[in-house]
């Protein structure tokens, strides 16, 4: 089912300023000391992150990418230390290189999920928004060290302008080969590219349908994102994400991570947590990232018993050595 969730979003100035900065950013980058070959050769080498089964334990806290607190309050409460740390970034939002670092030295990997809320996706792909691009890119490049990102997650719903009903499939994958294809141009070889779906759903009246139509090659894509919650009791992971999971599998062998997901109260976290542990674990997927936030539903870990239950199915993950 869809889960569309409230965000903290920042203040309008915040965002003019950044655009200013970025703008600026961007022409210096068109016009200064090197071109896009010379670039791509001196920029950081390509990195390659684990991909074995179990490899991440990953969050969305509350306040990221402005504060990194509620992830070490999360991996205090929990006793597991994240490998990703989550954060939304809006369209014109510069790279956060400061929470990335922050991220690094606790032994996570950035991952961004840029949502290109109200822009024609069809003028990304046309080049419109190559200055923010380019700059972003550029930014990425610099930081050199890994990070993993998403555009448009969740194209298959329909409650995004970028999705399903709103964007055509066809708009979209153009947008998301030109944005691979600008920072590889510009020396972001440290990127691993996450293509992020929401799980299907065959009911009527909330019918969400395969990904496939916006899959945009294998050439563009590193790892493929799946996102979903437990909303109710009786669900488990194998009829909650096995679909999705299968039609992914008819496009690609690329490695699955659960990009985003949780537990509503009334679902019960503590069963529903080692039930996640043990899908990851039949399917052979990469991991999954936690919502550890309030959206429609209260998603975070809060009691006790759920922590315990973070803690007990962690010790059985085949996560490698940092």
């Amino acid at each position: 089912m869809s889960h569309r969730r409230t965000r903290q979003r920042k203040p309008a100035r915040i965002v003019i300023a950044a655009v200013a900065l970025l703008v600026a950013a961007a022409v210096a980058v068109a016009i200064g000391r090197h071109d896009k070959q010379a670039v791509a050769a001196t920029g950081p080498m390509p990195v390659h992150l684990p991909h074995a089964p179990e490899s991440y334990v990953g969050v969305y806290a509350a306040r990221s990418p402005a504060s990194f607190d509620g992830v070490t309050a999360f991996s205090r409460a929990t006793g597991v230390t994240p490998d990703l740390a989550m954060y939304y970034s809006s369209w014109y939002e510069p790279f956060r290189a400061t929470f990335a670092r922050t991220a690094a030295a606790h032994g996570a990997v950035p991952l961004v999920q840029m949502e290109p809320s109200g822009i024609p996706i069809a003028a990304v792909a046309s080049g419109k928004y190559d200055a923010y691009l380019s700059a972003y890119a550029s930014a990425v490049a610099a930081y050199k060290g890994p990070v993993i990102i998403s555009f448009g997650h969740e194209m298959n719903g329909s409650w995004y302008s970028w999705a399903n009903t709103h964007t055509s499939p066809a708009a979209f994958v153009a947008a998301w080969r030109h944005i691979v294809t600008l920072f590889r141009n510009f020396g972001a070889r440290n990127v691993t590219w996450l293509w992020t779906v929401n799980i299907i759903n065959n009911q009527k009246g909330n019918f969400i349908p395969s990904p496939a139509a916006w899959w945009p090659g294998r050439q563009y894509v590193t790892w493929v994102g799946i996102d979903g919650y437990y909303l109710k009791s009786p669900w488990t992971f194998a009829p909650l994400f096995g679909p999705t999971i299968a039609a992914v599998k008819q496009l690609t062998a690329d490695p699955i991570l659960i990009s985003e997901t949780g537990a509503a109260p009334e679902a019960g976290k503590p069963a529903k947590i080692a039930n996640l542990f043990a899908g990851i674990r039949a399917y052979g997927l990469l991991g999954f990232v936690w919502f550890d936030a309030v959206g429609v539903k209260d998603w975070r870990l809060t009691s006790p018993a759920e922590y315990t239950a973070f803690r007990q199915a962690a010790k059985s993950y085949k996560r490698p050595a940092s």
